[in-house]
């Protein structure tokens, strides 16, 4: 790991905020919901979340959402039990509707801890939403169509999050806790070595100062003399191919 990379990684960590999310609530389009995690990643949030479009066709059906470089999603088959989760750490709930009581997008309070609801591309959000939102917003349109598309209208919001959070010192010092600081460090540091640990079920090794594995060939070692009885030889070249990447940071 270079400096530069090493240095690159804290000042990313040192900036996100745990208390802010989004949730994309049916979201069809892959392309929407991409949009959405590079936005999260601009923005500073560490995890979003998705639920299964309700009429029936899903972009990530099959596929494992958390696997993202570096926004972790969760998948869910039900809008509650994210929700459920958020308002239960104190999380308030924003979601954009056009209804009568809707409010300007500009005059929630995003220093909260916040979860943004964004509903699918035709529908809105759905009725489980609507039950479950604190505080419904709108963004001031002039023109003659009502709606933005969600990937952009989830950008406008966050981005005052964003502004909102910065003129409050948010971005100045580090909001994660010390657990998850250095477990998103090792995850973005060492990718494969992370790969692998996670195949196998097995706790991330202890990182030097630097952000390099401490004593990575006594690791390797020990590790392949623990787990070759169950590895199969695809696993086994695997780990081969990890020790060789970390012989060379050495």
């Amino acid at each position: 790991m270079t400096p530069e990379r090493y240095a690159k990684i804290t000042a990313v960590l040192n900036r996100r905020q745990p208390d802010l999310t989004l949730i994309a609530d049916g979201v069809h389009k892959g392309r929407n919901m991409a949009a959405m995690m590079r936005t999260c990643d601009a923005v500073g949030i560490p995890k979003m979340y998705g639920v299964l479009a309700r009429a029936g066709y899903n972009p990530y059906r099959g596929t494992a959402l958390g696997t993202d470089k570096w926004v972790e999603a969760e998948l869910h088959d039900d809008l509650p039990t994210p929700v459920n989760a958020l308002r239960s750490k104190g999380f308030q709930v924003v979601s954009t509707a056009l209804t009568p009581d809707a409010r300007d997008y500009r005059e929630i309070d995003y220093t909260q801890p916040t979860a943004v609801i964004m509903g699918n591309e035709k529908l809105g959000i759905s009725n489980e939403a609507r039950q479950l939102t604190d505080h419904f917003v709108t963004i001031p349109m002039v023109g003659m169509v009502e709606s933005l598309n969600v990937s952009v209208a989830a950008a406008i919001i966050l981005n005052e999050a964003q502004h909102q959070r910065t003129q409050a010192g948010f971005y100045d010092k580090r909001r994660l806790t010390s657990e998850e600081y250095e477990r998103l460090f090792f995850r973005w540091g060492h990718p494969q070595v992370t790969q692998f640990c996670d195949r196998q079920h097995l706790a991330y090794p202890p990182l030097r100062d630097d952000g390099e594995i401490d004593d990575a060939s006594a690791w390797y070692a020990a590790v392949k003399v623990g787990t070759a009885p169950r590895m199969a030889a695809d696993r086994i070249a695997m780990l081969d191919r990890v020790q060789s990447r970390l012989t060379i940071n050495e």
